[in-house]
């Protein structure tokens, strides 16, 4: 029996599958076996899912054999054209009443395209993308912004609440989730680059740029991100917890969305643009802080 946190009524285990074991999806299905949920995953290369076997996952060769007797499917692929190719395949397979959370960023028309294709097969589906990195999927920290029919709520609990520290039903929208998601993740994308700029200026200026991070430390102007970030460019180190390639396209969507929404969208498509330098350059696989190549000088040793 699983019980699901702070609300006090018993829940039976569910069946989850997971779509999608990359830097995310791997913590997140650590996250769901041990709150004791049965879990089948898949990914696109099977290499990728199989260490998750050692765990106590079904590791699945196709999505449509994954999601068969699965009462909650979560999709964690890249982007939208990726989480839309897999579930054609698969969502005809998905039992009745069976919810699909789609948990990847793919952006406002991306989560408006997923969802009619659910609607196409009958399937509820939650619009549910999370706030985190590497870490704290793997810690089931993660927080899950959730959009969609709150009658969904009951029967995604479990999964939300094995996944992340908190769940929060932004609206009843389909996209609501997402619509918060993109204006989180715009801080955080402006954050890092910021701090980029700011220790590549003062190192360009004859300075040590630790001291940047010193000078802010302790004060109104501190950020634990940007400290843990900004030691990491310091150092040209680079371990990804969420990649610079997600960031290139999660800016992409971000200036999207401002666009569509009327609002300017000048300083998103600059930060876009620092990404996408520091990608070319060969970092796409590296964590996002490495847009501090983007302002040369890569090697800080």
């Amino acid at each position: 029996m699983y019980r699901s946190r702070g609300r006090g009524v018993g829940v039976v285990t569910k069946a989850v599958t997971l779509l999608g074991t990359g830097l995310m999806g791997a913590g997140m299905a650590r996250s769901l076996l041990r709150a004791g949920l049965a879990v089948t995953v898949w990914n696109r290369s099977v290499e990728k899912a199989r260490p998750l076997a050692a765990d106590g996952a079904t590791v699945a060769e196709d999505p449509a054999a994954a999601v068969s007797g699965a009462d909650v499917v979560v999709t964690m692929l890249f982007d939208a054209e990726s989480v839309e190719e897999v579930m054609t395949e698969a969502v005809a397979a998905m039992k009745p009443g069976a919810v699909w959370a789609q948990c990847a960023t793919v952006g406002l028309d991306g989560v408006e395209a997923l969802a009619s294709l659910a609607a196409k097969h009958n399937v509820p589906f939650v619009d549910a993308p999370v706030l985190g990195t590497r870490q704290p999927a793997e810690e089931g920290k993660l927080i899950v912004l959730a959009g969609g029919d709150p009658s969904l709520a009951d029967a995604v609990a479990p999964v939300f609440d094995a996944i992340g520290v908190r769940t929060l039903w932004v609206g009843s929208r389909i996209g609501d989730g997402h619509r918060l998601k993109l204006a989180a993740n715009s801080w955080v994308l402006a954050l890092t680059a910021g701090t980029a700029q700011a220790l590549a200026l003062t190192r360009n200026l004859g300075l040590d740029p630790q001291l940047f991070l010193d000078l802010i430390a302790g004060g109104g102007l501190d950020n634990g991100y940007a400290q843990l970030k900004g030691r990491g460019m310091i150092a040209g180190e680079f371990p990804a917890s969420f990649s610079l390639d997600g960031a290139v396209k999660d800016a992409g969507l971000i200036a999207a969305a401002l666009r569509d929404a009327g609002a300017d969208d000048r300083l998103m498509t600059a930060i876009h643009s620092q990404y996408q330098s520091a990608a070319a350059a060969g970092h796409g696989d590296s964590d996002m802080s490495a847009v501090f190549v983007a302002h040369g000088q890569e090697d800080t040793q």
